[in-house]
């Protein structure tokens, strides 16, 4: 592993019985970013993680985290990881303060965890059994326990999940410090947004493989924008794709409803509003829509991201 490598990946293989779950994945994640690893259901990738977290061990293929084997040292690299589970990981009956300041004294240097509970809002709830918290509580406590040891590498399972607005805003901001102090994060989401509005590098898998990686900006780029409007049916597509750049072109999918595919720029949507004043043409409705993360995914995988 080069000195700037967080986790490496190679040919990473892991079956159940006759199932098999990862096909020889590859993935780097580098030092300091923020990585959002994304996939249908039952694409591979939570068992990626976990092979990376310690908790799988592979049939094939090596996962090296911090330049160390998750099982064979474990035990030098858990105090320099940080751990969210989206279920399970705490005592049913214990108290959610009491869990995290328990946590933090397993650690050389933790964070303050009554600063940390009071920043994520568990001061309220401090006192509560984790069985009777909240499903967002819960996630809150799981967010803390991952972060109260100061890890240099934390991997954050749907963060989000269950969270109300002003709970994912927080958790958003979080992931945001977390890079600017130089915490690596990998991120598993199935929000799609999230995944572009906080990652450095996103890595689409399906089918037990990586078959996508970049940034949102690369992943993204070369695929076409669209702008939609209405106006009377029938119009000259051939004269209105003449006058548009030739990155563009018009269509008509259905009567009086106008798209233009392409590059959409502010020099395009001049261009279609001049040239329908041009043939008293009233341009209803325009709507612009830039090629998202979303678009890519659907693009590759051919399903949704869901839950």
């Amino acid at each position: 592993m080069s000195n700037d490598t967080a986790v490496e990946i190679t040919g990473l293989v892991k079956r159940y019985g006759r199932r098999t779950a990862v096909d020889g994945l590859d993935l780097t994640v580098r030092k300091g970013s923020v990585t959002s690893v994304l996939g249908p259901n039952g694409a591979g990738k939570t068992t990626t993680v976990e092979s990376c977290e310690g908790y799988r061990r592979p049939d094939a293929g090596t996962v090296r985290v911090l330049g160390l084997d998750p099982i064979a040292d474990g035990p030098a690299l858990r105090p320099r990881v940080g751990v969210m589970l989206q279920n399970g990981g705490v005592y049913p009956g214990v108290r959610a303060m009491e869990m995290l300041r328990h946590v933090a004294r397993l650690h050389a240097h933790p964070l303050d965890p009554e600063a940390l509970g009071e920043r994520l809002g568990l001061d309220s709830c401090g006192r509560t059994p984790y069985r009777r918290l909240s499903g967002g509580q819960q996630q809150r406590l799981a967010l803390a326990l991952a972060l109260v040891g100061r890890p240099e590498l934390v991997f954050l399972d749907e963060p989000t999940a269950g969270l109300d607005p002003g709970g994912r805003h927080l958790t958003r901001d979080l992931i945001r410090e977390l890079r600017r102090d130089g915490v690596t994060v990998v991120l598993t989401t199935h929000l799609i947004d999230e995944a572009e509005e906080l990652s450095d590098r996103v890595a689409i898998i399906d089918g037990g493989r990586v078959i996508a990686e970049g940034s949102p900006e690369e992943l993204c780029r070369g695929g076409s924008d669209s702008l939609r409007f209405s106006g009377r049916p029938g119009l000259d597509l051939k004269a209105l794709t003449d006058a548009l750049p030739e990155h563009c072109e018009a269509a008509e999918p259905v009567p009086g409803g106008y798209r233009i595919t392409g590059r959409i720029t502010p020099q395009v949507l001049a261009t279609v509003t001049a040239w329908c004043a041009q043939h008293g043409v009233l341009a209803d409705r325009i709507t612009t829509r830039r090629h998202s993360l979303e678009d890519v995914f659907l693009d590759l995988t051919g399903r949704e991201l869901r839950p």
